[in-house]
């Protein structure tokens, strides 16, 4: 067996020769002299001091040596990466104080210079909504009528076959800005007839009668617009809001034209092929028959009737949401407008445009609505 080899001299080992490591050192130094910014560094202290760099592997090569040989190689490796290390701490310093320099100059921000950019805005969603709702008729072939928002009585009630007596001709509820005597600011409901007040509109229910009166049968319109009605401003109620409604008046329209156009309204406004409407009897003077509109709860879509498992607090769980009045023209009502009901009927539909922003949005407030704060239009966008 032979002895050990006590005379080995470690550097005979090429990677641990003292030349060797100060190439090493000052090759590591070099490079990190050279790095412009912290990118490069990076890259530089990944080659000089990562597992693979030159020192790194000349330091595995004292484990082969001598117990001997292995202090002074040790020794001279480690001073030399302990200077790598420096160098490379200290270079790292100087380039990020560099780039907190460079950013506080090139991001700075004058805070002295005139105010020039324009906010960005927003377009109201009561408009975009009302607007949205014409597109879809529009594209069934509806036009858009408009009218004006101080009627007539006539216009507003008679026509209608809103009875003399009725309690939406009150005070209580309508808005009156002439009296049957002409003087200003009578509120006095008594009486018909062409020309008997003038009112603010209750409903834009006097688009359809003017929209009668001016066309020729088949006449399909649609009537947005903004009523008023005499209720206090809270979360559910404001005397001045928009109402959207529709009127159709051709040869054979039955009730199922407009359970038809009732379903593709609130498809289209609510998506999916599960969103339907339901007719539950009613009266209003202006249909016969007439109905109140349902559409189910485009939330739970019907499945929370009866499963304690899965309640809604949209529609109560009762699966269905009351949208507004609809029925067939009261023959009445043609008769008012020089149109035949023996010849023609018709439908029509109403409901108020904020409620219906309220259940696609979940607005629980529509004092939000009517107060102008940019901080609640501002997320509906500009949407065109």
């Amino acid at each position: 067996m032979s002895a050990p080899n006590k005379s080995y001299d470690p550097v005979e080992v090429e990677a641990l020769k003292p030349e060797e490591i100060e190439r090493m050192r000052d090759e590591a130094l070099a490079a990190f002299a050279a790095a412009g910014d912290l990118d490069e560094l990076a890259h530089a202290k990944v080659a000089h001091t990562g597992g693979g760099s030159p020192l790194a592997l000349a330091n595995r090569e004292i484990g082969a040596l001598p117990p001997q040989a292995k202090a002074e190689a040790g020794k001279r490796v480690g001073q030399a990466r302990g200077v790598v290390s420096k160098a490379l701490a200290a270079r790292q310093a100087e380039l990020e104080a560099e780039r907190d320099t460079r950013v506080l100059v090139e991001e700075a921000v004058d805070v002295t210079l005139p105010y020039d950019r324009v906010p960005a805005g927003a377009r109201h969603p009561l408009i975009t909504l009302s607007e949205r709702i014409e597109d879809i008729f529009t594209a069934m072939g509806y036009e858009v009528a408009e009218g004006p928002e101080v009627e007539t009585e006539w216009l507003n009630f008679d026509a209608l076959n809103i009875a003399a007596d009725h309690p939406a001709r009150g005070e209580h509820d309508t808005f009156f800005v002439e009296g049957r005597d002409g003087g200003e600011g009578t509120t006095r409901a008594e009486g018909s007839g062409g020309g008997s007040g003038v009112v603010l509109r209750t409903h834009t229910s006097p688009v359809q009668i003017r929209s009668l009166l001016d066309r020729e049968p088949p006449v399909y319109v649609i009537c947005p617009g903004r009523v008023y009605r005499t209720d206090d401003l809270d979360a559910t109620h404001t005397p001045v809001f928009h109402q959207v409604e529709l009127l159709a008046v051709d040869e054979g329209l039955t009730m199922a034209d407009l359970k038809g156009t009732l379903d593709h309204m609130v498809r289209a406004l609510f998506g999916g092929e599960g969103m339907k409407t339901r007719l539950r009897p009613n009266f209003f003077p202006f249909t016969e028959p007439s109905a109140e509109m349902d559409m189910v709860c485009y939330v739970c879509r019907g499945e929370s009737v009866g499963n304690p498992d899965r309640p809604c607090r949209t529609c109560g769980s009762e699966g269905w949401i009351e949208l507004g009045g609809c029925g067939m023209v009261n023959p009445k009502v043609l008769v008012a407008c020089g149109v035949d009901p023996n010849k023609y009927s018709g439908f029509a539909f109403g409901f108020g445009i904020e409620r219906m922003l309220m259940f696609r949005h979940n607005v629980e407030d529509m004092r939000d609505m009517v107060e102008g704060d940019v901080r609640f239009t501002r997320p509906f966008g500009m949407e065109i």
